[in-house]
């Protein structure tokens, strides 16, 4: 069967490469709108006088985790990653990309259309701002696309790249990812400041309503590669079908597991701290409000250069456990230097430089991993579960922090000491989970410190 899709259309360049792009940028305008309100901490909290809607950070910290409420709560990750092997990735990333633009439409107009009166009491998360519970309800419907488009993308990519230069590409998709977020963490704030608060918002949803024509023209590539293998109408051959019976092999796997717990731990520590360090740079460092949000996208603007480059070393190179283990540790580093008593704008500046290196080190090795401990038919639920995973730390540890933050303000002054020692916590777990993972590389021999390109 592989032999067979290395003569059709996936096998040219120009082909899977257009996918990559056409995939990684539906991708890109979900990450658009994941973090275009981070930046937005700051106004937020404001008072209604002063262009905000009186949020506390207690409440962002609800709003920023709400969109993990669903996929955790309702297992929809779970639906996601069976609708994906069932379906195929057509299906799937249609539905992701139209449960995205619903739930970006919903946040914005929560955000214009409603005033933050009346308190809501909603269970487990207490008193909260009607209008703080009307948009976490539309982010929690665009995570359930936002995931279930991540699961999809993954599959895309090793469906048109594996035996290829799957890491490259899948650093690549990474890269454009991170270029979203890094526009979202640049530009909503000025954007806000200057036009309105709910004007970045309009434009996540229009960046996610162009991803899904983007999609739609991806679907006509891929219903090509299902008929130059024969397959007709559906995206799977008998010997790549799901099976209920077959996740048993991957359940009982550690490989996985320990993939799925660095996976947790890695994400819960940096994307969280994302969420609340454009703040952070106003209150603990003294940066302006209009370039507050430009050292944090130094993050994600270092991993769209270093990620694909870290990839090909891995396609070419190998060495994916030994990149997993020091991109946690230079992740856990900066997280404890960043709670230390210094002030320097340029201590922030390089902080993020470093921090840059492990967004790009630990991604480029992670997410090309798993289909190496994973077969391809059981590809789509174990990315699903994965994510599952992964949702409960992105739900849960934005509401710690906010509530932490909470306790630990004063009028205008903010003490971030307790909530990034919190995130450097975080980070020890994902190095004794990496190590593991390499230690368990060796005694399985999952391939994690081999090449990805087969030169045979």
């Amino acid at each position: 069967m592989r032999e067979q899709v290395r003569e059709t259309i996936a096998s040219k360049a120009w082909a899977r490469w257009t996918v990559l792009a056409i995939v990684s940028f539906t991708m890109m305008a979900g990450y658009v709108v994941a973090k275009e309100m981070s930046p937005l901490q700051y106004m937020l909290e404001q008072t209604a006088g002063n262009g905000g809607m009186g949020w506390t950070s207690g409440e962002f910290g609800i709003f920023a985790g709400s969109r993990g409420f669903f996929n955790v709560f309702l297992l929809m990750l779970f639906v996601g990653g069976i609708i994906l092997d069932k379906m195929g990735v057509r299906f799937t990333g249609i539905l992701s990309c139209v449960l995205m633009l619903t739930g970006a439409a919903a946040v914005y107009g929560t955000i214009t259309y409603t005033s933050p009166d009346p308190m809501w009491n909603v269970p487990l998360l207490g008193n909260i701002k009607r209008q703080v519970a009307l948009a976490a309800l539309g982010f929690a419907f665009f995570g359930i696309g936002y995931e279930m488009c991540g699961i999809t993308v993954s599959k895309v990519v090793v469906r048109w790249f594996s035996g290829k230069e799957m890491a490259l590409a899948m650093g690549l998709q990474v890269a454009m990812a991170r270029l979203g977020t890094a526009l979202a963490l640049n530009f909503s704030l000025p954007i806000a400041l200057n036009w309105g608060l709910p004007k970045p918002l309009l434009i996540g949803v229009f960046s996610v309503g162009v991803g899904l024509i983007a999609y739609l023209y991806y679907c006509t590539m891929d219903r090509r590669l299902d008929k130059e293998q024969g397959k007709q109408d559906t995206s799977q051959g008998e010997d790549e079908k799901f099976h209920f019976a077959d996740m048993k092999i991957t359940i009982k796997n550690p490989g996985f597991w320990l993939i799925t717990l660095l996976c947790m731990f890695y994400y819960s520590a940096l994307y969280p701290f994302l969420d609340f360090a454009t703040k952070l740079m106003i209150s603990k460092y003294g940066v302006e409000a209009q370039l507050a949000g430009a050292i944090p996208s130094i993050l994600p603007y270092t991993s769209i250069v270093l990620t694909p480059l870290f990839g090909a070393w891995f396609d070419n190179k190998g060495r994916g456990a030994t990149m997993m283990v020091i991109g946690s540790v230079l992740l856990t580093i900066t997280l404890f230097v960043f709670a230390m008593p210094l002030n320097s704008s340029w201590i922030a500046v390089t902080l993020m430089c470093v921090l840059g290196i492990a967004f790009s080190l630990l991604p480029a090795a992670l997410w090309p991993a798993v289909p190496k401990i994973v077969p391809m038919k059981q590809l789509g639920t174990s990315y699903s579960i994965i994510y599952y995973i992964q949702n409960i730390g992105l739900m849960l540890i934005p509401i710690v922090i906010g509530k932490v933050l909470e306790r630990n303000t004063v009028g205008e002054q903010v003490d971030y000491t307790h909530s990034l020692v919190i995130f450097g916590i975080i980070g020890i777990c994902a190095i004794a989970t990496a190590t593991a993972l390499l230690w368990m590389d060796r005694r399985r021999h999952y391939g994690l410190e081999d090449p990805n390109i087969d030169k045979r």
